[in-house]
């Protein structure tokens, strides 16, 4: 038989009133901490974010044109992707046939409008001297009837030849400044950038759109993430509403601008009108200033007032037509874009960061409207709102 083993002294007892617990050994895997995320940690993943974005926009600000502008493609293009795939064509090979299809239509157009536009520029610089000259004599005419009707004490002959010269001086800037942003413009976009890297980039994007929306929402916080898909889906809706509408708005309008104002007679019609079409994308503004440089070039050019007065009439048309045809049909009541929330939008990226900026200022301004309006129903629906106003004193 084998010796007992010494049995281990018994624990003494414990004093009165103070409880007893037993050793828990360690479990493994640790338990997950408390489910509910606090306050402070959601603020610091929504600031946390937003500084990252910021951050990264700021830094990488110098390369990240062709990629938003293949983001642009890819958005566009992903509702009739859609379509054409449900016909039964490769999400692959639609996004690809749609994409070369991009591409071939806008070198065709550069190939097309380049040498037009050259031409033009050529013809302004040529006939910059003649402008002024004929604008010239038009203010003078203008003045003399002035003082014809008013008197030489209102008009008199100082005025007149300081007008004179302002006008011609004002016509050379004008010219100078068109030939500038004409060659800025060409020279902004370099050759590699467009032809290459933004096309591939943007069939990348396209054939991927649905996993990478699906991607992106599986990130969403389980908590949020009904809002997140609703305020996402309202911002879809703005956005594709005003920018399609507007993009079909600004071609009508150039081709309408383009072709009017080559009718009458106007030497540079093509390139005004061009560049009206194309800042009609900012409200009011591209058909302004479409029409003053319209006005300047013809009054330079015809030094008659029914020369100016056909040029004003192109425009009045195109205004006419804009706000009672295009305008209406194209995007009508869907728009929720202010016009001045989009022109302080479009200048503060611009300012901020450059052409980049204005890619990212309509799709930026759209998010924060519809985030404002739906923080305005929370708030309209809270005691913050409805609490009943204070009786007595």
């Amino acid at each position: 038989m084998k010796p007992e083993e010494p049995r281990p002294p018994a624990p003494a007892p414990a004093p009165r009133g103070v409880a007893v617990t037993s050793p828990r050994a360690p479990t493994w895997p640790p338990q997950p901490g408390p489910r509910t995320a606090t306050r402070s940690q959601r603020l610091g993943l929504v600031f946390g974010v937003l500084a990252a974005l910021l951050f990264a926009l700021w830094l990488f600000s110098a390369i990240l044109t062709p990629f938003v502008l293949a983001f642009c493609i890819a958005y566009f293009l992903d509702p009739p992707v859609t379509k054409m795939r449900q016909f039964g064509v490769p999400r692959g090979l639609a996004a690809f046939l749609l994409v070369l299809g991009l591409a071939a239509f806008g070198l065709l157009a550069m190939l097309l409008l380049y040498p037009l536009l050259v031409a033009q520029i050529g013809v302004l610089i040529t006939r910059l001297p003649a402008y002024v000259t004929g604008i010239s004599t038009l203010v003078q005419q203008a003045l003399e009837r002035a003082q014809e009707a008013f008197g030489p004490e209102v008009v008199d002959a100082q005025l007149r030849d300081l007008a004179v010269r302002q006008a011609g001086a004002m016509v050379t800037f004008l010219g100078t400044a068109v030939g500038r942003l004409i060659g800025g413009g060409v020279a902004l976009f370099n050759v590699f950038t467009l032809v290459v890297v933004t096309p591939i980039v943007a069939f990348y994007l396209l054939r991927d759109w649905p996993r990478i929306l699906a991607r992106v929402d599986s990130w969403l916080p389980r908590r949020s993430a009904h809002t997140l898909r609703q305020l996402a889906r309202d911002t879809d809706r703005v956005l594709a509403a005003w920018l399609r509408g507007q993009l079909l708005c600004c071609g009508i309008l150039g081709i309408y601008y383009a072709a009017g104002l080559q009718l009458v007679g106007l030497e540079l019609g093509l390139i005004v009108g061009l560049m009206a079409g194309a800042l009609s994308f900012i409200p009011y503004v591209g058909s302004l200033t479409g029409f003053v440089v319209a006005v300047l070039l013809a009054a330079a050019q015809f030094a008659t007032w029914h020369g100016v007065g056909l040029v004003v009439a192109v425009f009045v048309t195109g205004q006419i037509l804009e706000g009672y045809v295009i305008y209406p049909r194209l995007l009508g009541d869907r728009v929720e874009l202010h016009a001045v929330w989009v022109i302080f939008a479009l200048f503060a990226g611009g300012v901020a960061f450059g052409f980049l900026g204005v890619l990212l200022a309509v799709p930026i301004a759209a998010a924060l409207g519809v985030v404002a309006r739906y923080w305005l129903r929370r708030y309209l629906e809270s005691p913050l709102y409805l609490d009943p106003p204070r009786t007595g004193s």
